[in-house]
């Protein structure tokens, strides 16, 4: 069996798993809805100022609520991973031929594709609360890819987390090790705005192009640098993710 055909399989076999348990899933996208009602309806005034140039704040902080899907939901895919340790059905499959890089992109994409369904399910609200996006359809799907991409990263982590302790409430806890880094940059205000340390740490927070991509979408035009850089973020957050949980599994192995 190939390798694409070995993450196909063990991520569907992942996905049934997650879904099989939709506590572990609904939570934090109720959250993330309630967030993007609470914002839109207490901050949206500040749209006036000139910084926003008269764009829409509900395009503007509808990222915001995504990316607290992504970490809210990134224990998702650690927790499946936790319950395969738990009943001893991972030790299995590393007795099998399966490759050790399908074992760890299996529930990394499985919690990726969960927060994308997420990400849609936002999206909705917001459109149905009169969000207008600049570019269309197309940017709406740009924004769900966007934010697969950042699942992606932050699903590694916390899948390595679980290879690291084998504990459903550890991995649990560590899906919020990123949420401070949500507020380290322009959550509220264009990054113009921002004043102090946080102006200075911003530039080098992952999250920052992120929104910067998805506001783009949503507020403005198609513009190939913002996308880029919130492209290689993604990519570069989910390269050093992937490579803590590869390490993470050797870590496991030898252990045992």
């Amino acid at each position: 069996m190939t390798m694409m055909a070995q993450v196909g399989m063990m991520t569907r076999r992942s996905l049934v798993t997650i879904l099989r348990v939709p506590s572990t899933v609904v939570p934090s996208m109720l959250i993330s809805v309630f967030f993007l009602l609470v914002y839109q309806s207490s901050l949206s005034e500040i749209a006036v100022l000139p910084a926003f140039d008269g764009k829409s704040y509900l395009g503007f902080i509808l990222p915001v609520s995504i990316v607290s899907a992504s970490l809210g939901g990134a224990g998702v895919a650690g927790q499946s991973l936790v319950r395969d340790l738990e009943t001893g059905y991972f030790s299995k499959l590393l007795l099998t031929p399966a490759s050790r890089g399908a074992l760890i992109l299996a529930p990394i994409l499985s919690g990726a594709l969960v927060l994308g369904v997420q990400a849609a399910l936002i999206c909705a609200v917001g459109l149905a609360m009169g969000l207008r996006p600049a570019t269309g359809a197309l940017g709406i799907l740009a924004v769900i890819g966007l934010a697969v991409l950042l699942g992606t990263g932050f699903a590694g982590y916390t899948v390595a987390v679980a290879l690291r302790t084998g504990n459903a409430a550890a991995t649990q806890g560590a899906s919020f090790a990123f949420f401070p880094l949500t507020f380290i940059t322009a959550t509220f205000v264009p990054q113009e705005m921002l004043s102090g340390w946080i102006k200075v740490a911003a530039p080098f927070n992952p999250i920052t192009y992120m929104l910067e991509a998805m506001r783009m979408v949503m507020n403005d035009n198609w513009n190939g640098a913002t996308m880029l850089r919130g492209l290689g973020a993604a990519l570069l957050l989910g390269a050093v993710t992937y490579t803590f949980a590869m390490l993470s599994l050797r870590r496991r192995t030898r252990a045992a």
